[in-house]
């Protein structure tokens, strides 16, 4: 079952937090990964999921300095994994399947953002491969451990607006590139890698979904001067926040990657791009930045990605 890229009523908005979003809901017994889980929105994923009941392994590109952040939240499991080294995804992908453990989710929240023009792996851009190609990876290799009914959430961004699959150079190897239009073709991967992910796991009870967090303000900003910051209107001088009430907390940040692994309200649905803890509608052309691009929900270009993304990382679980 499949539903229209439309909200649906969740009665939870923009001002919810993670907390919210699992009130009632007791995740006891229930085991999640959650990319990132120790950093801004990821440590208060982390965090609440953990309150609801839940067990979270949080893989690492730094593992002790995540254990320091994570000290003091119980049933929490630490491994190391770098999203940008291939041979690193597989290496942990192959720890926790030989464990025998099962997982009833993944959110995909890891991810780089603005970077200076960067290569990995044979040259590839570094947005691109660490925050898509390096979870598509990652899922493809978790596949045998993932629990029936298990879902999939990718992170992606308004930031996916900005720029479609650059299909005739996806690497930027013509000499243009552009932090933003990079980080836009990723963001771009990430919805488009959920909605062929759902597209091949719904038979089997896999779902899968993407999602806005919404603007807050994080480390995953540390790429970016305060000088750009500054005059992009985000903060002061001083590094504060310019209008608080423009971002959200990370408690709220974190919401909608909760809520999307998590919600009942989303039993039969995948497929979907979603944002303030809601499935978002269509964005409009040369409206409010808010909604889903039609280039981010296509199935044709979802599924050549797909191709492509197997061809570059060697592996497909579902082939």
């Amino acid at each position: 079952m499949t539903t229209t890229q439309q909200p649906i009523g969740s009665g939870f908005g923009a001002q919810s937090t993670a907390d919210d979003v699992l009130a009632g809901i007791d995740l006891t017994g229930r085991t999640i990964l959650v990319t990132g889980g120790y950093s801004g929105i990821g440590i208060e994923t982390t965090r609440a999921l953990v309150k609801a009941g839940a067990d979270v392994v949080v893989p690492a590109r730094r593992p002790d300095s995540a254990r320091e952040q994570l000290a003091g939240i119980d049933r929490v499991d630490v491994d190391e994994l770098d999203l940008g080294d291939l041979d690193s995804v597989a290496s942990f992908a192959a720890r926790f399947v030989d464990s025998g453990r099962t997982l009833d989710a993944v959110i995909d929240s890891a991810g780089i953002m603005a970077t200076p023009e960067t290569r990995v792996g044979p040259g590839w851009e570094a947005q691109f491969a660490t925050n898509h190609l390096g979870h598509f990876a990652l899922v493809n290799r978790l596949r045998p451990a993932l629990a029936d009914g298990a879902r999939v959430v990718s992170v992606s961004s308004t930031g996916h607006l900005r720029s479609g699959i650059r299909w005739d150079d996806i690497d930027f190897t013509s000499g243009d590139y552009d932090k933003w239009d990079a980080y836009g073709q990723a963001k771009t991967a990430n919805a488009l890698f959920a909605v062929h992910l759902d597209a091949l796991g719904r038979e089997s009870g896999l779902r899968a979904f993407s999602l806005h967090p919404g603007g807050i303000l994080t480390p995953l900003q540390r790429h970016l001067p305060l000088e750009e910051q500054v005059a992009m209107g985000w903060v002061n001088a001083d590094g504060s926040p310019k209008n608080a009430s423009a971002f959200k907390s990370p408690e709220q940040g974190a919401a909608t990657q909760v809520w999307a692994a998590t919600s009942p309200q989303l039993d039969g649905l995948g497929g979907l791009y979603l944002e303030d803890c809601d499935v978002a509608a269509p964005n409009v052309p040369d409206g409010p930045r808010r909604g889903v691009a039609a280039h981010a929900t296509d199935p044709e270009q979802a599924a050549r990605l797909w191709a492509l993304s197997a061809e570059r990382t060697g592996v497909d679980a579902f082939a």
